[in-house]
């Protein structure tokens, strides 16, 4: 859920500029998982520009205060979401740590990176949601670790339906800055990209994994 429109549409204003998300509906990408995509987003762009990583972080903590107070740790999600992450708990004077796709091979083998103890409250800072996969076996790491998650909150999401259900079949929520829909009203306001392109990016959110360009 987008919580204010000014700031999604902004957001994704800031995202294009600076190429951290790239719409080539003629020239698509191939996603890891093998999906076809007329978008591809890098958020971790925005930390290489002090004016947009300070614009992201200050909203990302407003965001967190407004819906959840102040919780006891920030938590980042390994590695698209560290840098942001640390920028929001700095400027919220909160801890941080981080989660790691799986556990290390050697040392302590540690998974959660970083100070936290059970019972600790945890609000859970993402780079980008796709299917949420990712994002959510972060917070069942934590869970394992008996903190309480508030909710997640991310820069950018896709906005895909099977999102919103592994959401919700985990009993997370979910708020972004910006999503799929801001982002393409905005592209084709400043003309990034045609009416006929806007529709073509449509269609693909639509159903991605079976999305031809051709």
């Amino acid at each position: 859920m987008v919580l204010h429109k000014e700031t999604a549409q902004k957001t994704a204003e800031l995202l294009l500029q600076i190429n951290a998300i790239k719409l080539q509906p003629q020239n698509p990408f191939t996603w890891a998982s093998g999906w076809k995509s007329p978008i591809y987003c890098d958020n971790r762009i925005t930390l290489s520009y002090p004016h947009i990583r300070n614009y992201i972080r200050e909203n990302l903590a407003k965001q967190i205060e407004d819906l959840y107070g102040k919780p006891d740790v920030i938590v980042g999600v390994a590695t698209g979401a560290i840098g942001i992450g640390m920028l929001v708990a700095d400027y919220m004077n909160l801890p941080f740590c981080y989660v790691r796709p799986e556990a290390k091979k050697h040392g302590r083998q540690n998974k959660i990176e970083g100070q936290i103890e059970a019972r600790q409250t945890a609000v859970v800072v993402e780079d980008l949601v796709s299917t949420g996969k990712s994002s959510l076996q972060a917070v069942e790491a934590l869970r394992e670790a008996e903190v309480t998650i508030k909710g997640m909150i991310a820069i950018f999401s896709y906005g895909f339906q099977i999102a919103d259900e592994n959401f919700k079949k985990a009993k997370v929520s979910l708020n972004t800055l910006s999503n799929y829909e801001n982002l393409l009203q905005e592209a084709e306001r400043s003309q990034y990209i045609s009416a006929e392109e806007a529709g073509t990016l449509s269609r693909w959110r639509e159903a991605p994994q079976d999305w031809n360009p051709s």
